[in-house]
């Protein structure tokens, strides 16, 4: 989910790997292809007779998701379903001596996530990839597809990081009661617009509002809104209340370690939570031990990255005035349980103070509030940018110049990614191996983005 992954996250990448599926002895066979389309997403659904080992990627300039099926052949003739959703057409053919590549050619920007079914219900093993349209809806219209255009060339065919913000209470939950009588539930809301409308204006991020007005959303529901959009970072929105008029000052909260070790015994005995994702892998198919394993290096990584979110955040909250504590405070908030899903709670100020109260009234110190938000955010996700997003292209291009810069007495050279170029094209071109450039530029694969600025090591 990183650029630059911290160590949990290379583990969890370690332990799938160690754990993969084998490949059968006989070559499994591609059945049935078929695509569904809701408002959320668009699905595609493989049906393969038997578990398969694959390998999926995307590339831009025409988008598309491929996948490599090793050991694969096609059962029979297949149907494949175009203009669907996001998908435009469907290609297969032959993929090295014994695999299968199949092409999902896309009709707008999306990113995918992926899962392996088990038999069940009278149906085998299926392959699912859904794909989600960056900003959640598929252009519908001429000028929309224009402009969905104009914005992958932009970005390089990168998604843009997520954010869901939790404007805590709502509707018959007025939350906390200032002196003057503003409740919570209305200051968050307003702090949560600001801070979305913010958000929507930084280049490759948008914004994800849990409720957009004066009505309640219960709290697992919040969490479920922001796993439907695939959120990167959950933001709860609160103004504090305190028996004594005295308290002031915001704080930031993450999640404590037995609300972690409690939220992993729920899902790992949840049988609808075991069929979904965590970190874009289904437990459903795993045994006890593993999905166990799996969900605590995942919680871990959340965890952790919560903990440095909250740490920026608390800090630039702190520009502004004071803070309640001088570090982030831990609890079991039902809002912050998301395994997967780095998640803060924000406590604005003390509405019971009457000071506290009177601030959080002004529009102006609001929108301060949601400056100091984004800021801590941003800072997270410039050092730390998930894979695939316009904040991990902006590094990748840091790297390149500061590159260009430093090593020009050292023999190594530059070269930008053109469309249609390969990892193994530009190796070959420069006479260098694909490793080296792959060590070079801080490489966990062998995908390259047009427009991307790579480092070519001496010979």
């Amino acid at each position: 989910m990183r650029g630059h992954y911290p160590t949990i996250v290379r583990l969890f990448l370690a332990v799938l790997v160690a754990l993969a599926v084998v490949c059968p002895a006989q070559a499994t066979q591609i059945r049935h292809l078929q695509v569904s389309v809701t408002a959320a997403r668009t699905r595609a659904v493989i049906e393969v007779s038997g578990p398969v080992t694959y390998r999926l990627f995307q590339l831009a300039h025409p988008g598309r998701v491929v996948l490599d099926f090793s050991d694969a052949s096609i059962g029979h003739a297949l149907a494949t379903p175009r203009n669907r959703g996001l998908i435009k057409d469907v290609r297969m053919g032959r993929h090295g001596k014994h695999g299968m590549r199949v092409v999902l050619d896309l009709a707008a920007l999306a990113h995918p996530k992926s899962f392996l079914l088990k038999p069940s219900d009278g149906h085998g093993y299926r392959l699912v990839v859904d794909l989600y349209p960056a900003g959640h809806a598929a252009p519908r219209t001429l000028n929309e597809r224009q402009a969905a255009t104009r914005m992958a060339e932009l970005l390089h065919g990168a998604r843009k990081i997520v954010v869901a913000v939790d404007a805590g209470h709502g509707g018959v939950d007025p939350g906390a009661t200032g002196p003057d009588g503003t409740h919570e539930k209305t200051i968050t809301l307003e702090v949560a617009k600001d801070l979305a409308k913010l958000i929507d204006a930084q280049p490759g991020m948008t914004a994800v509002l849990t409720r957009k007005g004066d009505y309640y959303v219960g709290l697992k529901q919040r969490r479920l809104i922001a796993r439907r959009h695939n959120a990167d970072l959950f933001i709860s929105i609160h103004a504090d209340a305190y028996r004594s008029t005295d308290a002031r000052g915001s704080s930031v909260w993450v999640l404590s370690t037995h609300g972690r070790v409690s939220e992993a015994a729920r899902w790992l005995a949840d049988t609808q939570n075991r069929s979904g994702l965590i970190g874009g892998v289904t437990l459903d198919d795993k045994s006890d031990q593993l999905a166990s394993v799996l969900l605590d290096l995942q919680q871990r990584y959340a965890i952790h990255a919560s903990s440095l979110i909250a740490d920026n955040v608390l800090h630039d909250l702190a520009k502004i005035g004071p803070t309640h504590r001088d570090h982030i405070e831990r609890a079991n908030f039902v809002v912050l349980r998301s395994p997967d899903i780095p998640s803060i709670l924000v406590e604005t100020a003390f509405i019971t103070n009457p000071v506290g109260e009177r601030k959080l009234q002004r529009p102006a110190y609001r929108e301060k509030l949601a400056k100091a938000i984004l800021a801590g955010v941003k800072q997270y996700f410039g050092t730390t940018p998930p894979p695939g997003t316009w904040f991990a292209l902006q590094a990748q291009r840091r790297r390149g110049e500061l590159a260009v810069t430093g090593s020009r007495h050292h023999g190594t050279r530059h070269y930008k990614v053109g469309r249609g170029d390969t990892l193994s094209g530009i190796a070959q071109r420069y006479g260098v191996t694909i490793g080296a450039i792959k060590s070079a530029n801080d490489m966990t694969d062998n995908m390259v983005q047009a427009g991307a600025v790579l480092v070519i090591p001496a010979s």
